[in-house]
């Protein structure tokens, strides 16, 4: 009866996953040991690393799946700390065996990687990755975004995650998720958040490519680089590391920024990245007192944008949306909150789901992914 018992309890672990692996805890190697006797189960899971922050998380978990175990009167857990070995272990499952690589340049790989550029700084570039990311989210798709602006990285305070820093396993960390989106920044492995960045040259496509391939990812639909504005470094270096990645430009609705954002899709073009569209951030918008429209920044810089991009690449590239200039988005942007909870229906809302929707209905080709099938 009792070996029975701690069959049914190592079942009962099986359906608990790592809250931020999101692997089932046997096979990460967590479950030391299980024992029963007089109703009285007794239970240590080993943790990745010392002072791990979802210890709680995990006791709940396992409480109240072991607790449905019948004959279990009383729950003994404990908790050790994996040694070298077993970390090493957990490392080459988390890469199916593999030395570390970039696991969205895999011809195998099925996640749409979409840069966000701009020609310059100032059109709100940051601000439409992480609200296309929630948007997405919202549609049940898994996001991650990599805050590749490493001079101006500002991310983790537009989701609200601060001051938050990834769980490292060795040279393996695990990017930090909020409602469901996981970030990683270059702002959470600075010792001050107010610490300047001075990177420069090689140094530069070194930290994006480690920035890639150390961390554990996971499975996602949709990972978007949030790229520094202009045509440096890093936008040549998302090219190379990741051929098949995609480009979104944005841009506002003055004219003149046509030209400039123009710079950004035409380096795309030359590293035979696919544009896959402009958005127009920074739209007029209807004044809700008088009914007029209200053109702060013009009007007209996406179309003309677009009218510029498609004739570089002789194809019609798509103007995505034009998200109208309103005070909840930057309110949002400050606070760390939603847009999609502070104004629900908003235009601005409307605007970033109709980009979603946009990108949903494109699908990636399976053209050279093997797809495991036999003869």
């Amino acid at each position: 009866m009792s070996q029975e018992i701690v069959q049914a309890i190592h079942q009962a672990l099986a359906g608990v996953s790592d809250p931020e692996l999101h692997r089932p805890l046997p096979d990460l190697g967590m479950v030391e040991s299980v024992t029963y006797q007089d109703g009285l189960a007794q239970i240590k899971i080993l943790l990745t690393i010392s002072g791990c922050p979802m210890r709680d998380r995990l006791s709940t978990d396992i409480n109240a799946a072991v607790g449905k175990v019948n004959g279990i009167k009383k729950i003994d857990l404990s908790f050790g700390v994996m040694n070298d070995a077993q970390r090493d272990n957990v490392k080459k499952l988390l890469r199916n065996g593999r030395e570390k690589f970039v696991p969205f340049a895999q011809p195998d790989c099925l996640t749409r990687t979409i840069g966000i550029a701009s020609g310059k700084g100032g059109v709100g570039k940051s601000s439409v990755t992480v609200n296309l990311a929630r948007a997405l989210s919202i549609r049940g798709f898994r996001v991650g975004i990599l805050d590749a602006d490493v001079y101006g990285h500002s991310i983790p305070r537009l989701l609200g995650i601060a001051g938050r820093r990834p769980t490292a396993i060795d040279q393996t960390f695990i990017p930090v998720e909020v409602d469901g989106i996981k970030v990683v920044s270059i702002e959470m492995f600075k010792p001050e958040r107010s610490d300047p960045v001075a990177y420069r040259g090689p140094l530069l496509h070194r930290v994006l490519e480690q920035l890639l391939s150390d961390a554990y990812w996971g499975d996602l639909d949709f990972l978007l680089l949030d790229l520094p504005p202009g045509t440096g470094d890093i936008a040549i270096s998302l090219g190379q590391l990741i051929p098949s990645s995609e480009i979104l430009i944005v841009t506002t609705p003055q004219i003149a920024a046509a030209e400039v954002a123009e710079r950004a899709g035409r380096i795309a073009h030359q590293l035979k990245q696919q544009i896959t569209g402009v958005i127009e951030n920074m739209s007029p918008y209807i004044a809700p007192e008088t009914g007029a429209e209200i053109a702060i920044f013009g009007s007209g810089g996406g179309r003309e944008t677009v009218a510029r991009l498609s004739q570089l690449v002789g194809a019609d590239i798509p103007l995505l949306a034009q998200i109208p200039f309103q005070d909840k988005v930057r309110e949002s942007g400050d606070n760390g909150s939603s847009i999609f909870e502070l104004d629900p229906t908003g235009l601005a809302t409307t605007a970033f789901f109709e980009i979603a929707d946009a990108l949903a209905l494109r699908k990636r080709s399976l053209l050279g992914v093997r797809l495991g099938l036999s003869t």
